[in-house]
């Protein structure tokens, strides 16, 4: 090896030699060699003695590798988990009926989806076989439909997992699973699934709140049925807050003919909404399958009171609107594949012509069935022009389902 001087500047003609770990070593001699230059110092260029750079290189570059490891360990993202916010009953009859169970995910990802299981001798996908996933929000919480069992499972999975329709033993960690929880079935008796029966059905109160109208809370004593047999729905004013009612009926029934006949509607306030739908928390898309029939001026008395719609209501063709008169009147909805059709009528007549009140027939945007189920609410609309003012009560006579 010699050295020589170009354009005074000292450059080993050998330096690959020298440094047969060049390639990975390169940039940090670069940046050591122009304080250093890789060699000793001495009165001529010539006879400077050159150092071997992987010696200083090391000497630097271990104590960094060591604080990395270090700070790896304290940086290391934890492995993600679930937990369960709401249990539905623990019951071994659970084959039709339905419960909501909600939860968060703990140091999840975007990539990650979210199966739930419900255990009635076997673990069964929930909530249907070929709608297998839930939806995790942008705050990594997740709501959705479930048939009861005896315990209940939600596992995290990546991208490769394919849900089986039933197991005998839940999956463990690992693989395309990234984490796994399970929870024993609540006690039936549990304020959380307070049940009312009403026209043959049972229906489950709503006690957590919701966005309806803006704002809703609910309390699970403004849902009831009386000696004779019709349900009850009010809003109340509770130390200050009005608290609305919503019954959701615990079995999916599909397609076919729905009506609920409901007394007079007329002595609502503007600013109060009466919904019969169909909602299903499983739907993937934003719609969440609703549709039904919406009884309110949304605060303006001055509009029409009332209106057929399918979700979203922004699309014209979405909403049909029109007035109801005082009185008894049946508001009914026969749904099939493409197609519903919606009908008021007076009284308790859902089928005479003579009795029409309105009626509309959308074959766009018609949502499939899945796992929705029907629902009753009684709201505030919180925008509305005249703000509520006092109670308000609706009176429904009677929910009927035919296939």
């Amino acid at each position: 090896m010699y050295w020589v001087k170009k354009n005074k500047v000292c450059v080993s003609d050998n330096h690959k030699a020298i440094h047969p770990a060049a390639s990975r070593f390169d940039l940090a001699c670069f940046a050591l060699s122009r304080q250093r230059n890789c060699y000793r110092r001495s009165n001529e260029c010539g006879a400077r003695a050159p150092i071997r750079c992987s010696s200083v290189v090391a000497a630097l570059v271990l104590p960094c590798l060591s604080l990395l490891a270090g700070c790896h360990s304290q940086l290391s993202v934890p492995e993600p988990s679930i937990e369960f916010t709401r249990i539905p009953p623990a019951t071994k009859s659970g084959v039709d009926k339905l419960d909501v169970i909600e939860g968060r995910v703990i140091g999840g990802n975007p990539k990650l989806k979210l199966v739930l299981y419900a255990k009635n001798g076997k673990w069964w996908v929930q909530p249907i076989s070929n709608e297998p996933y839930t939806s995790i929000r942008p705050d990594a919480t997740w709501t959705n439909f479930t048939h009861v069992g005896t315990e209940y499972a939600a596992v995290l999975v990546k991208l490769g997992f394919h849900p089986a329709s039933s197991l005998n033993e839940l999956p463990s960690r690992g693989g395309n699973v990234a984490a796994v929880a399970t929870a024993k079935g609540s006690d039936p008796g549990s304020q959380i699934s307070k049940t009312l029966w009403f026209s043959g059905y049972e229906w489950r109160i709503r006690s957590a709140p919701s966005n309806r109208g803006g704002r809703s809370l609910y309390d699970v004593n403004n849902a009831w049925t009386d000696s004779k047999g019709a349900l009850h729905l009010r809003i109340k004013n509770s130390s200050g807050e009005w608290t609305c009612a919503e019954v959701t009926l615990t079995r999916s029934l599909g397609y076919g003919s729905y009506s609920f006949t409901v007394h007079d509607t007329s002595q609502l306030e503007p600013a109060a909404a009466f919904a019969m739908f169909t909602y299903d928390y499983a739907e993937a898309g934003p719609n969440n399958r609703e549709m039904g029939v919406e009884i309110s001026p949304w605060g303006d008395r001055n509009t029409a009171n009332a209106q057929f719609i399918i979700q979203p209501f922004y699309v014209p063709e979405n909403t049909s609107r029109f007035s109801v008169p005082s009185g008894v009147l049946t508001h009914s909805f026969r749904w099939e594949p493409g197609r519903v059709l919606f009908r008021t009528s007076r009284g308790t007549d859902k089928e005479s012509k003579t009795g029409t009140v309105a009626e509309h027939e959308f074959t766009s945007g018609v949502p499939t069935h899945g796992s929705e189920s029907v629902r009753m609410t009684l709201y505030v609309f919180r925008t509305a022009k005249e703000p509520i003012q006092y109670g308000n009560e609706v009176v429904i006579e009677k929910f009927e389902f035919l296939p």
